[in-house]
């Protein structure tokens, strides 16, 4: 079962969930942001050491606490990291009192009736078990649509449905995420027929377990309403998926309820380079911003 105190938090608390969770393909883009390139590092662990590195600066900094962030999501290779001698997921909860999360897709498969669902993803229950004997609390699983085909939506929404039902079993909270591309041409459209697939499966859901949801902020301010008043869904949260942290926040501020889940739009303008007080300065005020745009 699902911590009865976590979920409390989760379901009622105030802040957003800070995305953390950069994986093999996102990482070199991630790290060119934070001001080092191609160039730093001779292989794949150098580059994952590198990317651990920053990830913990971010999460030790003073500024990085419960009272704004609700909850971080964590790449799968994190839980076998430590931070400041104690592992990340028990310092992220005993010590900041944060709320754990992990990311357990593997990527993306093809494009097929214009959605790329998630790839199949190996020894499911063996990784849910070890999350949840970690200390995780809940995991996050992506898929994205470039299209309103109602066949590929239909599909990739009955993906997520699928693994929920394992990240439930295994006593954690899935945070299922069929993103809609905020370049689709027919974006509202897609967003209708997503939102209509969640709710039968919603409405379909064995036990009385409840899920979270990441989706795309809406084109139509309050789209998401009724998912958000939905008795098994704890949360709704929000991608920035490639707008500005501005737009993002303004767009995001305008639909109450929804709350960011930010990665790139929170990590944005913080380099390497920096002093550990400009850093803190610049993570403060992209956290703030994030916060009230979460909170409006």
């Amino acid at each position: 079962m699902v911590d009865a105190e976590q979920l409390a938090r989760f379901e009622t608390g105030r802040g957003f969930i800070a995305a953390l969770d950069q994986s093999g393909g996102s990482t070199p883009k991630a790290l060119a942001g934070y001001g080092i390139d191609a160039s730093g590092y001779a292989s794949e662990a150098e580059m994952f050491d590198l990317i651990h590195a920053a990830r913990t600066r971010v999460i030790t900094s003073s500024v990085f606490t419960s009272d704004r962030i609700l909850a971080a999501i964590l790449f799968a290779g994190t839980l076998e990291r430590e931070i400041e001698g104690r592992p990340v997921v028990d310092y992220l909860w005993k010590v900041k009192g944060i709320l754990p999360f992990l990311k357990i897709d593997v990527g993306l498969d093809t494009e097929h009736n214009g959605v790329q669902p998630m790839r199949e993803i190996p020894d499911l229950d063996a990784l849910l078990a070890r999350a949840a004997a970690r200390g995780i609390f809940g995991t996050k699983e992506r898929s994205l649509i470039h299209a309103a085909n109602p066949d590929g939506i239909e599909l990739a929404v009955t993906q997520q449905f699928e693994i929920a039902e394992h990240v439930l079993a295994a006593g954690l909270l899935p945070i299922l995420e069929p993103e809609v591309a905020i370049g689709a041409p027919d974006k509202v459209d897609a967003e209708r027929l997503v939102k209509a697939a969640l709710l039968d499966g919603l409405d379909c859901l064995p036990g009385s377990g409840e899920v979270a949801l990441k989706l795309s902020i809406p084109t139509l301010d309050g789209f998401y309403s009724d998912l958000i008043a939905h008795p098994r869904v704890a949360r709704v949260v929000a991608l920035s998926g490639g707008y500005s942290r501005d737009e993002a926040n303004a767009r995001l501020a305008r639909n109450p309820g929804l709350i960011a889940s930010f990665s790139r739009a929170l990590l944005d303008g913080l380099t390497a380079q920096q002093s550990d007080e400009e850093f803190d300065r610049a993570l403060d005020a992209s956290i703030e911003s994030i916060y009230h745009a979460s909170m409006a």
